[in-house]
């Protein structure tokens, strides 16, 4: 199963140094029953590309609490076996890992380019208002989405880091 793994920069940089993506239990997104019914496709591409900008959201959410990261998402996409996954039927997408992934499981890593750090860094700012229900605060936060992730091998990551 592909999943998602929200990070930040130095988070990536910890993977990279420890060889693997953990400790576990590991947050992370997927296609998953209740991803299905949200997004209401059956487009495998298209669902991939919902559990990836879920798990966007969740690498700005890491961000906003790490206020000396760079202002940059990161998602890293692994394959897993099944029976490491367990999903959260009521969160669209949320799956959690039962252990830690070696990092040379990685298929890519997906990493906002320069031009979107001022935007992503306005959005981590709002998102606790955000969360509070202020529209504004939120239309910040979605500014973020206007930025796709660009691709990286994963012999890149040195380079990234």
């Amino acid at each position: 199963m592909r999943v998602y793994v929200p990070l930040t920069l130095p988070g990536l940089a910890e993977a990279y140094k420890a060889g693997q993506l953990g400790p576990a239990p590991l947050d992370a997104f997927a296609i998953t029953p209740a991803l299905r019914e949200w997004y209401v496709s059956d487009d495998v591409e298209e669902l991939e590309y919902a559990a990836l900008g879920r798990a966007a959201q969740g690498s700005l959410r890491r961000l906003a609490a790490d206020p000396g990261a760079p202002r940059r998402r990161v998602v890293v996409a692994v394959d897993v076996a099944d029976q490491l996954v367990s999903a959260d039927p009521d969160a669209p997408g949320e799956v959690r890992l039962s252990a830690a992934v070696p990092l040379k499981k990685a298929a890519a890593v997906h990493v906002d380019a320069d031009d979107a750090e001022q935007d992503v860094a306005a959005a981590a700012a709002a998102l606790g208002a955000a969360d509070q229900g202020d529209d504004d605060a939120q239309f910040t936060v979605d500014g973020a989405d206007d930025h796709e992730l660009m691709w990286f091998g994963v012999q890149e990551i040195p380079n990234l880091i």
